[in-house]
């Protein structure tokens, strides 16, 4: 009985768990009150298209989102002839054709996020020796997750005196050592969302974090919900067992 008890104690963990940052980001983030935290913790919807808006009109001409597929977008409320839209908006590169050539054509919602630079070093060269980092896992990367990244789009700010800014750097509170390559990618009504929320910075810089978090780990709610199932065939189990147990010995004291 301990056993088995144990082994579901360890699914349930596997389950419920979320996987370790890779990566220290400096000091801790402040902790941020997100719907997706907790055992009972989803994703809000309107917050995900919302942030799907940011990454695409702000963070899509830098930083690619590779590991994703545009079909992947039903998952957070858009519907099929939205996502045949959105994915035909985009020039892919396929082939090759019966004369052995590539060719171009619109997106197909089968087809990965496209990148905005062909290579490594075109990216580089775009953004003065910076390499822009692919968000797909960026949650999972840095310490502190979602709390560190919404911590970092809204903690620009004019370098105090004295701090020696490097050229082309920009001063960021939260950021370690205080300068980073990249410029402040959020503004004050940056984006008109399309269900006319008051796009502010925090705004904006929850709901891309929320798409990001998403993004990191797309399959979170269904691992929450086997986690609790798993709890509850334990509890029904160790019920079982304890009644079993109880009949089985009852004769015997």
């Amino acid at each position: 009985m301990r056993a088995l008890i144990a082994a579901g104690a360890v699914i349930a963990g596997i389950a419920l768990s979320a996987p370790a940052p890779a990566m220290a980001s400096g000091d801790a983030a402040p902790t941020t009150d997100w719907s997706f935290k907790g055992l009972f913790g989803t994703f809000d919807r309107g917050s995900l298209q919302r942030g799907f808006q940011v990454y695409t009109e702000v963070c899509a001409g830098c930083h690619s989102l590779r590991l994703m597929s545009y079909r992947n977008l039903s998952e957070i409320g858009f519907k099929e002839d939205q996502i045949k839209e959105i994915a035909a908006e985009v020039e892919v590169v396929d082939g090759p054709n019966d004369e052995g050539e590539m060719f171009e054509r619109p997106g197909r919602p089968g087809d990965r996020f496209k990148s905005p630079f062909p290579n490594a070093n075109a990216a580089r060269a775009a953004n003065n020796g910076a390499l822009p980092p692919d968000l797909t896992l960026m949650v999972k990367a840095r310490l502190g997750g979602a709390d560190y990244l919404h911590a970092l789009m809204t903690g620009y700010r004019e370098a105090p005196e004295g701090f020696e800014l490097s050229d082309g750097m920009s001063y960021n509170a939260m950021f370690p050592g205080n300068q980073i390559a990249m410029p402040s990618p959020i503004s004050e009504d940056g984006v008109e969302y399309a269900d006319g929320t008051k796009a502010t910075i925090d705004q904006m810089s929850r709901d891309v974090t929320t798409f990001l978090a998403w993004a990191a780990e797309p399959e979170m709610e269904e691992r929450k919900r086997m986690g609790v199932k798993v709890l509850l065939f334990l509890l029904v189990l160790t019920g079982m067992l304890y009644a079993l147990k109880r009949k089985i010995w009852a004769d015997i004291h």
